[in-house]
């Protein structure tokens, strides 16, 4: 793709911001957008749509937390990036690319996670919904792994509550974790590949081999590929 115009919600983030940056880069116009509503009067016509929106609290055991802030993680992490999504559609190219970003708990339980677990499966199933309605769209999201950002500060915060986790978080701390260039890199094989190829996937940066033409093949060949299914 030809650099265009990008919107990246949820601007504050440290991987927004590293995303932001090679972007400029590249060529391209960035708008950067908050969470709040109010902000979308800034917005513009665009061909790349990138949200970065994000909070892993609450964080303990589901039954110690306060109900009504498990709740509004949910809404964070899933319905308010899409109603953000929502109200900026109409403002999109002629065949815009949306990328999402997937987190902990896809493949095995993320205990003491629970709102920002359920909330990032609901947003893989929502890429592959959005996928199908919309055929003039790539949308399509994103497994970065572990990424050195200020998210982590939540775990730290969070302490015992956070269970097991808390000491895997201070030794990836300790570590470099997933580079930004990697994660630009990934997400622009997806915008390039189009929606034949990257469309309605949830894709992992460290874990797929998404740079190589063998698996361009494959997924052109298998639509269940790197989707949420129940196989017997």
């Amino acid at each position: 793709m030809e650099p265009g115009e990008a919107i990246i919600l949820g601007h504050g983030s440290d991987i927004a911001r590293g995303l932001w940056k090679r972007l400029i880069v590249d060529g391209w116009g960035v708008t950067g957008i908050g969470r709040e509503k109010a902000a979308l009067q800034t917005a513009y016509r665009w061909d790349l749509l990138i949200s970065a929106i994000g909070t892993m609290e609450p964080i303990g055991k589901f039954f110690d937390l306060d109900p009504d802030e498990w709740a509004q993680s949910v809404h964070t992490n899933f319905v308010k990036q899409l109603r953000l999504l929502h109200t900026l559609w109409p403002m999109r190219a002629a065949r815009p690319a949306v990328m999402f970003f997937a987190g902990g708990g896809t493949n095995g339980p993320f205990d003491r996670y629970s709102a920002y677990c359920v909330a990032k499966i609901a947003l893989i199933k929502m890429v592959e919904l959005l996928h199908h309605e919309n055929p003039e769209a790539n949308c399509f999201i994103i497994g970065p792994g572990y990424v050195k950002t200020k998210i982590h500060d939540e775990t730290l915060r969070a302490g015992a509550a956070a269970g097991e986790n808390l000491g895997k978080t201070k030794v990836l701390l300790e570590g470099v974790g997933t580079p930004i260039d990697d994660i630009y890199d990934h997400m622009m094989w997806c915008v390039e590949q189009g929606r034949d190829v990257a469309g309605g996937r949830n894709f992992s940066t460290v874990h797929d081999a998404w740079g190589t033409k063998g698996i361009v093949e494959r997924l052109k060949n298998d639509p269940d590929m790197f989707r949420l299914r129940r196989r017997s």
